[in-house]
């Protein structure tokens, strides 16, 4: 299998949005439209992968984090890691990771990524920590605020752990 790793084309939108259709996940082509217009005006990076010509799963690079503790420090934040189903456990994940954590490594010393925390995301999590990410050590987020002990929580893909990998 051929694998080839670009940076996304505002043309790629549609064809992207109708392979996620096509596996049950409603992505609509405005948002890679929204990501190609924030890759053009450098607010991110977003790479997609295609095997043999196929499109098979796309990440990000944001420059300027939307979680505060990143934002604070500068840490670019590598966002929306999603591979088609279809091409997963064939090493994509991982060379869309090598080169958003190459592109980041251009501008920063440090990258860092959010992961869920229900089996939906085991998979991304063992990745990450075999990457060599580890937790920021300030603990679960969600909307705005860290949890606390006794706070309850739903369980759902809004609770994020947070993660930094020294990049060199």
């Amino acid at each position: 299998m051929n694998i080839h790793i670009r940076s996304l084309e505002e043309a790629d939108a549609a064809r992207i949005s109708r392979a996620f259709l096509e596996q049950g996940w409603n992505k609509t082509s405005e948002l890679y439209e929204r990501y190609a217009a924030e890759q053009r005006e450098g607010a991110r990076v977003t790479l997609i992968a295609e095997a043999d010509g196929a499109f098979a799963g796309y990440i990000n690079v944001l420059w300027e984090s939307d979680y505060p503790a990143f934002r604070a420090a500068g840490i670019p934040e590598i966002s929306d890691l999603n591979v088609l189903v279809k091409f997963q456990r064939l090493g994509m994940a991982s060379k869309l990771m090598d080169h958003a954590e190459q592109a980041i490594a251009e501008r920063s010393t440090e990258a860092g990524i959010g992961v869920g925390l229900f089996s939906d995301y085991g998979p991304a999590q063992v990745l990450y920590a075999r990457r060599g990410y580890i937790p920021d050590g300030r603990g679960l987020y969600k909307e705005g605020k860290y949890s606390r002990y006794g706070d309850t929580e739903v369980i759902d893909d809004d609770l994020v752990l947070y993660l930094t990998k020294r990049l060199r």
